[in-house]
């Protein structure tokens, strides 16, 4: 299967929920956080994981970040590889809003999608399957310098 990564520019919208809910029974222990899928490098040489962030018990997503090149690269990887299902991975620069996303059918995973931001925050995030998670603001350069 072909993978297409798309960047778009200002003025395009990208929304995604993140958050969870927790449910605790009297009496019952809580569940341990679930285990991660492993990052499979798809990004490429040299780009290295910089923040992760579980999708539920379905997968994660991985932000990695280059420092020669100076960009991030995104990646929602699943748990346990399967029948295809709709997944989807994007990471955009705060301050212009511009953003890469790749979004489809996949058995293991979405992406990769790189996008410019040497000294600036991102957000990014993933989901799959209908389960979703991102994060808003972080990794503000402090990796480039």
């Amino acid at each position: 299967m072909e993978r297409r990564g798309y960047t778009r520019v200002a003025g395009a919208a990208v929304a995604l929920a993140a958050g969870g809910v927790m449910v605790m029974a009297t009496g019952a222990a809580a569940a341990p956080p679930a285990a991660a899928a492993a990052y499979n490098k798809v990004c490429g040489p040299g780009y290295k994981v910089v923040n992760q962030i579980n999708i539920g018990k379905a997968g994660t997503s991985y932000l990695t970040y280059s420092s020669a090149t100076g960009k991030n690269c995104a990646v929602t990887i699943r748990t346990t590889a399967g029948p295809a299902v709709h997944m989807y991975v994007w990471v955009q620069r705060d301050d212009t809003r511009d953003y890469a996303d790749d979004d489809g059918y996949y058995r293991s995973y979405a992406g990769p999608v790189y996008l410019d931001a040497r000294g600036y925050c991102v957000s990014w995030g993933g989901v799959i399957a209908g389960e979703s998670a991102g994060r808003s603001g972080t990794n503000c350069g402090r990796i480039a310098r």
